[in-house]
């Protein structure tokens, strides 16, 4: 099996332009951790378990699962308003900012467009890749004029929604964000090697992954991404972690051991949307995690860097992947391509 994975992951990395990747796959027979390629373009060394990587949207995962967090102590109902939370300022400007509720917003209901698309965002990200962002700055990309639809009838996967739920988040407990997933997440599950980098913060600790993007760069020109800040996606995408750290987490987010008690947990298996379009029977989206196929989980992506953890309960497998590229000729996920790949051996 281990050499058909194997097999698998290196051929997957060759039909992309992916310098590396760094791939686990748990199953009841054994656990098969392997690599394929470099850490980084022009490097011959081969990643390791224990090389950091920013993770990108698997970073929504964990920001849901404070929310429900929050949710079990009382502290906020899914059903309330986002304005019951946040100031008017916070909110001004912004599309359905009176009507949508803490699940519009974990579920991608909210009607609000993606910040993270808009021209302008786009353009002065790439003027300056390495600046540090504020989530009002992010909001403020969001066109209160822009074409919208009223909450819970429309779904568009939307940063804008997990930025403000961090804000929500911080505003309950009163504690910096990073302070918020060191205490709730990180510290409780082990995860010693997992951050939520303050926003000044563009570099990852030795050892790493470097990263390799064709965003915002001329057509067939690449960049190395590695130090570019990664507030610019906050708690929608900017956590660093590894592999080793990942497996915990994986545990923690399909078990809800050491996170979320028996009933908050079949809460978030049962928040699984399979509509409005783009959603279907077969690929839906919950608070903070999609059903693809039966395969449970979600994807992530940052400049230079994609990521995908899946989950199958049904054969009680986990294949995790962190890939130091964003580039792949079809334009889909390097990470996600190899998940599939090895899942397609998995059978």
């Amino acid at each position: 099996m281990e050499q058909r994975l194997q097999a698998a992951v290196d051929q997957a990395r060759g039909e992309g332009i992916l310098p590396g990747a760094i791939v686990q796959v748990d199953t009841p027979e054994g656990t098969y951790t392997l690599s394929t390629g470099t850490v980084g373009e022009g490097s011959t060394v081969a990643p390791e378990p224990d090389d950091r990587s920013r993770i990108g949207s698997l970073t929504k995962t964990m920001t849901a699962t404070i929310l429900l967090q929050l949710v079990e102590e009382g502290s906020v109902a899914l059903d309330d308003l986002v304005a019951e939370h946040l100031d008017p300022s916070v909110l001004a400007g912004l599309p359905n900012a009176d009507t949508v509720t803490l699940l519009d917003l974990a579920h991608m209901t909210s009607g609000m467009e993606p910040y993270s698309l808009n021209d302008a965002f786009q353009a002065d990200l790439f003027a300056d890749p390495e600046r540090a962002w504020t989530p009002a700055e992010l909001l403020g990309y969001v066109s209160s004029t822009a074409k919208f639809t009223p909450p819970g009838s429309g779904w568009e996967y939307s940063n804008t929604n997990y930025i403000l739920l961090g804000l929500v988040i911080e505003k309950v407990d009163q504690e910096p964000l990073t302070e918020v997933f060191q205490e709730r997440l990180f510290g409780p599950l082990g995860m010693t090697d997992t951050s939520f980098p303050e926003p000044a913060v563009n570099t990852m600790a030795d050892p790493h992954l470097k990263g390799l993007t064709e965003q915002g760069q001329p057509d067939g020109l690449t960049a190395d991404a590695t130090n570019w800040n990664p507030s610019e996606a906050w708690s929608a995408g900017g956590v660093v972690s590894t592999l080793a750290d990942m497996e915990k987490w994986a545990h923690a987010l399909f078990t809800g051991e050491g996170v979320l008690d028996p009933a908050t947990q079949q809460l978030r298996r049962d928040s699984i949307l399979h509509g409005p379009a783009p959603l279907t029977a077969a690929n839906g989206y919950g608070i903070g995690i999609g059903d693809n196929h039966g395969w449970w989980g979600h994807d992530g992506q940052i400049p230079g860097y994609t990521s995908s953890l899946q989950h199958n309960y049904d054969t009680d497998t986990t294949v995790i992947v962190l890939a130091n590229s964003d580039v792949a000729p079809s334009g889909g996920s390097p990470a996600r391509a190899i998940s599939e790949a090895v899942r397609a051996v998995l059978g």
